[in-house]
């Protein structure tokens, strides 16, 4: 019989603008995101219901699979998770990480600073449009406090 591992962090990454966003063991999160992490175009990045971006380590390890370069944090995304059922984290759900709960706002849209994590720098593969289920996804912050590398995520609704 097989254990399947319950949900949890796999990795923490950050920047000072750009990617790829490099990893950290823990972080404190605010309501405006990881402390000590930055974005470099605000307009699009950041603020209260994009404080935190997330990614599947299986959804990138598929698309290692497929060839694209991606790692994690490559394509910027603060916190890498792994065990997650994907396709069940949609706007309006709340997530509990490690200290902090958060709620899905929204499925990140892809543009060209994250290109070349991919083949032929074609960055629409993570787009929730063209490819439903791929998608980094967007959290707003409801509690703030502490995560770790190890750190249990789980579904609360």
């Amino acid at each position: 019989m097989t254990h399947k591992r319950n949900a949890h962090i796999v990795q923490i990454n950050v920047s000072n603008g750009g990617v790829p966003k490099k990893s950290v063991p823990s972080a404190v999160v605010s309501e405006l995101g990881i402390m000590n992490d930055n974005q470099n175009n605000k307009v699009y990045h950041g603020g209260p219901d994009r404080a935190l971006l997330i990614f599947s380590l299986e959804k990138i390890q598929a698309l290692q699979q497929e060839g694209h370069p991606i790692v994690p944090g490559s394509t910027g995304e603060n916190v890498t998770v792994s065990g997650l059922d994907w396709e069940k984290l949609k706007p309006g759900v709340s997530l509990q990480i490690g200290q902090v709960l958060t709620e899905v706002t929204r499925y990140a849209s892809p543009c060209q600073t994250i290109s070349a994590s991919f083949i032929d720098d074609d960055f629409s593969r993570v787009s929730q449009k063209k490819h439903p289920g791929w998608s980094r996804i967007c959290l707003r912050i409801l509690e703030s406090g502490t995560i770790t590398v190890g750190d249990s995520v789980a579904l609360v609704s």
